[in-house]
């Protein structure tokens, strides 16, 4: 089957209005309700979290993470181990050798620049950028990992844009086409009301996952196609 999604190649992109962005979370609170979870104040948890995520799924990235914590259960005790115990551990993640070897140079770069020990609690006296451009310099940490532990963790407003929601806001007409991640972050954050950061990307990203697939979305069952610029143009 031949993908041919339309809101990628369009040129007559218009940034969405404060209507549109609230009519299509108003039909995404209708199908998946609005998340009931607050932050929970365990960023440096968040933080490996996110790093375990990466090219897996959420069962072998807990999977990973229960047996980090339950071989190594404080986060001096990662910092301090050799790098093949910390494989070892996190093995049903995948790509373990190269996950391993971030969370220590994480862990050892937090300890070294943080002011304040292996801690990252403080950010939460930081403004937004500041604390994005902090976690920006540790190692292999990019903007979406950033936004992971902002919001996640701490409650701070910004929005992270996995592959889900970026797929799914670019069908929507909610990134310019071909924007880059950097851009859809910046976007995501502006056209999202304060207060509905969680939620949005949540119903995104579930959505991302039960509906709009990326080679074969079910437009007939969404609740968003009669708002969609891209409903119906897959073959």
């Amino acid at each position: 089957m031949r993908v041919i999604d339309r809101a990628l190649t369009t040129r007559d992109f218009k940034r969405p209005t404060a209507r549109r962005v609230r009519a299509i979370r108003e039909r995404l609170e209708l199908v998946y309700g609005i998340p009931g979870t607050g932050p929970h104040g365990h960023p440096i948890a968040e933080l490996i979290l996110t790093v375990l995520s990466q090219s897996t799924n959420d069962r072998n990235r807990d999977v990973a993470y229960t047996r980090l914590r339950d071989r190594l259960p404080h986060w001096a005790d990662v910092r301090e181990a050799p790098v093949d115990e910390i494989e070892e551990a996190i093995r049903p993640g995948g790509i373990s050798k190269v996950k391993s070897a971030r969370i220590k140079d994480i862990l050892v770069a937090i300890t070294e620049t943080s002011g304040h020990g292996l801690s990252l609690d403080w950010l939460a006296q930081l403004t937004v950028p500041e604390a994005q451009e902090y976690l920006g310099c540790l190692p292999g940490v990019g903007r979406k990992t950033a936004a992971c532990v902002l919001l996640f963790a701490l409650g701070m407003r910004d929005v992270p844009v996995d592959t889900h929601v970026s797929r799914v806001g670019t069908r929507l007409g909610l990134f310019r086409p071909g924007a880059g991640f950097t851009e859809m972050h910046d976007e995501m954050l502006a056209l999202t009301p304060p207060g509905a950061e969680l939620e949005l990307h949540l119903n995104l990203l579930r959505h991302g996952r039960r509906t709009c697939h990326a080679r074969k979305p079910e437009c007939g069952d969404c609740a968003l196609a009669r708002m969609c610029p891209s409903a119906g143009q897959f073959a």
